[in-house]
């Protein structure tokens, strides 16, 4: 302190550094900066900010390279005329709209189109309504049999798609299938040697019992799943109000599990919509191409027809108008989620 004449006392100024008895005055701390090295083998440390970048980057980078690169390539195939004669020549000739304009006014193109919308609603619909009823059952049976019906349909599947169309394509088969036998067994007549895929319809009834038969375990497992996260207060509710069963679930089971039908729904009409090995592998299309769909529709114009910017331009129709069914979906799906 310094003491002025007429006794008033002041402190030392405060930038002063502080005194201790016999130690050395500190040194001024270094601010931390990013330049610093980390005191681990001295290397830098990356901002926190770009972990998140990094940690998707190889999946960005194996999307981009398996998906992005193949649409783009696609979508420029679609505007050259590619035949098999250009393909072996490597001439890249453009078609501009061609190929677009003559898929438009083809009225073969509507058929396929319309058959593929008749053959993913009655498919989505079947799976949807048998695969609901059998999550329902597994929630009402005991342990021991639910355990027994979920490893059915687990196997079932996990059961590959060839090997199933290759055991469909016994059970009705013309000469020794196990359907003519049944029917012959059952008192109908007309069916010694009955051919099951002479028709398109024929051939796509058998392809969507096949298709429903293989996506049943996925909803009803789901459907199962769901049902345990509604609280049983809200069954017993319903119960005392005298609700039936069929009440308790339109008025209680099903606005607790709309999010669930409207995802699955939405993902059961993409797969449908794309099958292309239940299609192609049992009948190839046939007979004559009656039985086609979209995808289906494609591959044989590019590998047997050797139209190939044709069939590009058909991959990318049906690109398109998934987009649009899907664009209605989206929309029911953000408005139910702005709802809750």
């Amino acid at each position: 302190m310094t003491v002025h004449s007429q006794g008033a006392a002041t402190s030392a100024p405060q930038d002063a550094p502080p005194k201790s008895a016999g130690l050395p005055p500190k040194a001024p701390a270094a601010p931390a900066g990013p330049s610093q090295p980390s005191p681990r083998g001295g290397r830098r440390q990356l901002p926190t900010g770009w972990l998140p970048y990094l940690l998707i980057a190889p999946a960005v980078l194996s999307l981009a390279v398996l998906l992005v690169y193949p649409l783009i390539k696609n979508v420029i195939l679609s505007f050259q005329d590619i035949n098999k004669i250009e393909f072996i020549q490597r001439k890249y000739p453009s078609a501009g709209f061609d190929n677009y304009t003559q898929l438009l006014g083809d009225s073969n193109f509507w058929t396929v189109v319309l058959r593929s919308f008749g053959f993913t609603l009655a498919n989505v619909v079947l799976i949807m309504a048998i695969g609901s009823l059998i999550g329902l059952l597994l929630n009402k049976l005991g342990k021991k049999m639910r355990l027994v019906l979920s490893m059915a349909l687990v196997m079932a599947w996990a059961m590959p798609i060839v090997a199933s169309v290759q055991v469909f394509y016994w059970l009705f088969d013309e000469q020794f299938g196990v359907m003519n036998w049944v029917m012959r067994t059952a008192g109908f007549s007309g069916y010694e040697q009955h051919n099951w895929f002479e028709t398109g319809l024929s051939t796509l009834t058998i392809v969507t019992v096949l298709v429903v038969w293989g996506s049943i375990p996925f909803v009803a497992l789901n459907m199962y799943a769901a049902l345990t996260t509604v609280g049983a207060e809200l069954y017993e509710a319903a119960r005392m109000d005298g609700a039936n069963g069929w009440q308790t679930f339109w008025k209680v089971v099903f606005p607790q599990l709309k999010p669930f039908f409207l995802i699955t729904t939405f993902l059961e009409v993409i797969w449908v919509f794309k099958a292309f090995t239940q299609v192609y592998a049992m009948n190839k299309g046939g007979p004559d191409r009656a039985s086609e769909i979209l995808p289906v529709f494609a591959f044989v114009e590019g590998q047997s027809q050797s139209h190939y910017g044709l069939a590009a331009a058909i991959s990318v129709l049906t690109i398109l108008i998934l987009i649009v069914i899907m664009s209605f979906y989206f929309r029911l799906i953000l408005k139910q989620e702005e709802e809750q």
